[in-house]
């Protein structure tokens, strides 16, 4: 098994491996839950595929001068805003190696160009993996259904969940409050 992570999420988890984001948005004080999650990963032979290279700028603005660094050398005063090309490779890599898909995320600030480009081109893999018939592809969450249209590819997904937040709590094992009421009246 593969998990993908990508955005302010792999942050974190660079962040908690010691890897200096610069001005990226990590949630740092969720270190330890992050070391927690990767060591869970490695115990249960899932390789988290965590970003080794990444589109920087530093400013969060439309067509924002922009410069790809290894994820060890992000400048201090940079954000990383997108996935590198390395890893968007690794990404299309795992999504064609994979019979089956969960994604609820985004890999980069997609709605700022030229910042949306690892999330489009994971989600153009995903679905010519499924159109082809070797991928069984399930996606998920408010921003993830937008980044899923905005790369125009939301038909050729096996199934797309327009529940947001309510996809994610199911997928948590959450009971949600309209299933109960449907499992009373039966």
């Amino acid at each position: 098994d593969v998990l993908a992570i990508g955005g302010a999420m792999a942050n974190t988890f660079l962040h908690a491996k010691g890897i200096d984001v610069g001005k990226s948005l990590a949630e740092k004080e969720l270190h330890a839950t992050a070391k927690s999650i990767a060591d869970k990963a490695d115990g249960c032979d899932c390789r988290l595929l965590l970003p080794s290279d990444g589109v920087v700028a530093r400013e969060f603005v439309s067509g924002a001068a922009n410069e790809i660094c290894a994820i060890e050398a992000i400048p201090e005063d940079g954000m990383i805003l997108d996935l590198g090309p390395k890893t968007v490779a690794a990404i299309e890599d795992a999504i064609g190696a994979a019979q089956s898909l969960v994604w609820n995320g985004l890999l980069g600030a997609f709605e700022i160009p030229p910042f949306d480009t690892a999330t489009n081109a994971a989600a153009r893999a995903a679905a010519t993996c499924t159109r082809d018939g070797g991928l069984l592809s399930v996606a998920g969450g408010g921003d993830t259904v937008a980044a899923l249209r905005h790369a125009g590819v939301t038909e050729d997904f096996s199934y797309v969940s327009m529940a947001g937040g309510a996809f994610l709590e199911w997928l948590e094992g959450k009971a949600l409050p309209g299933v109960e009421a449907l499992k009373d009246q039966h």
